[in-house]
């Protein structure tokens, strides 16, 4: 395993499986938060726009959120009740056609999917303990050789804290996205 890999998890151990619930629920929070005031005012053109280089606009990222973390609810709800969760969602899940979406549905929508998400976690307690796992996709850039880090996918089965502060990552990381995508 790459050390970028090891550091990774260890993040994820030491700010998620490791963390008072309650604040690790205000971290997630705040990731959404955050996130959904990113979306505000934005419409149109603006949502549509591809960037410079190519990749996903902003609607195709919120697509991508709403689907993945409907799925990572769905998840988080079963490994909460004591279930474990069997099936990791795809890295790069959109919907069938993103861009078909109406543009006001899908952000409300995003906000309904982040309250799931904090809805299964307040049922989280200490004794759940590290079981039951879901399995997730973990993609973290690595340097191989002189070479530019890329993208490194594999599957990790985490506990329900590690799980969701999974959740409040990727989050942040597709705000950090629609931040350039929108500053091009």
């Amino acid at each position: 395993m790459a050390p970028e890999q090891e550091r990774a998890l260890a993040y994820l151990r030491r700010k998620g499986t490791d963390a008072d619930p309650e604040s690790l629920r205000q971290r997630i929070a705040a990731a959404f938060a955050d996130f959904e005031s990113t979306l505000e005012g934005l419409g149109g053109e603006d949502v549509r726009r591809r960037p410079a280089g190519g990749g996903w606009c902003v609607q195709e990222v919120v697509d991508h959120l709403v689907e993945s973390h409907r799925r990572a609810a769905a998840q988080l709800a079963a490994i909460v009740a004591g279930r474990p969760a069997c099936e990791a969602v795809p890295a790069g899940l959109l919907s069938a056609d993103p861009l078909a979406r109406d543009w006001d549905d899908l952000a409300s929508e995003l906000k309904r999917v982040h309250a799931e998400v904090l809805d299964a976690f307040a049922k989280g307690t200490a004794e759940i303990g590290a079981a039951p796992r879901a399995p997730v996709v973990m993609v973290v850039k690595v340097r191989e050789g002189d070479g530019p880090p890329q993208p490194r996918e594999w599957i990790e089965e985490l506990d329900w804290k590690a799980f969701a502060l999974g959740i409040g990552v990727h989050t942040r990381e597709h705000a950090d996205q629609v931040r350039r995508i929108l500053g091009a």
